[in-house]
């Protein structure tokens, strides 16, 4: 019988950090661009519980490295289309940044647990041949292989939507899939717990 899969519970302060960035990568986001807003997650790693205390952030080194523009002309564009020609679909973590990352949870005693992601409500705010690809907290099928690729164990996908003047969103946890030769091998979603005393306001 397989064991449980672990709840994860996720810091106010590390949220909020999320949010504030998220939102301002938001805004920024054009027809053209749907800019990406990606980090870290570091924290602490048990039997049964992933506990996120801060996050950190990185550069997208597709825009910069030769090997990540190469992987994405050679294999993701032929397998996931060619809207992820765009250098802002996608990311690729500056390789000097994960190793930083990985540095500053040693100093802190803790573990790189995996990533978190923003998912802008694209189908909004994107060209019309974007509009029926509803994203939310789900994984898409390039967050799927990436998941898989990075073998992190635990990954967040933030959905943001902007209604107004106001922001909303919804978060969602997954485990990396298991080796499947197919790209829709499914992603276990994982318990996400974050503490009643959040109230953000980004």
């Amino acid at each position: 019988m397989p064991s449980a899969l672990p709840t994860v519970l996720l810091d106010d302060q590390a949220l909020a950090d999320f949010l504030e960035a998220a939102v301002g990568e938001y805004q920024l986001i054009t027809a053209q661009a749907p800019l990406p807003c990606f980090a870290l997650l570091l924290g602490h790693a048990e039997a049964a519980t992933y506990h996120v205390r801060r996050i950190t952030f990185g550069r997208n080194a597709r825009t910069t490295d030769p090997s990540a523009r190469r992987e994405f002309r050679e294999t993701i564009v032929p397998v996931f289309g060619p809207a992820y020609e765009n250098e802002h679909r996608g990311w690729w973590m500056d390789s000097r940044d994960l190793l930083r990352a990985s540095r500053e949870a040693d100093a802190l005693g803790m573990d790189l647990l995996g990533s978190i992601h923003m998912h802008p409500d694209w189908h909004r705010l994107g060209p019309p041949s974007e509009r029926g690809r509803v994203l939310s907290e789900r994984p898409t099928p390039m967050d799927r292989h990436l998941f898989g690729r990075t073998g992190w164990p635990l990954n967040l996908i933030c959905y943001l939507e902007r209604r107004g003047d106001a922001y909303y969103h919804a978060l969602a946890a997954w485990a990396p899939p298991a080796p499947h030769p197919s790209e829709d091998a499914a992603c276990p979603e994982l318990a996400l717990l974050v503490p009643s005393s959040s109230l953000l306001k980004v």
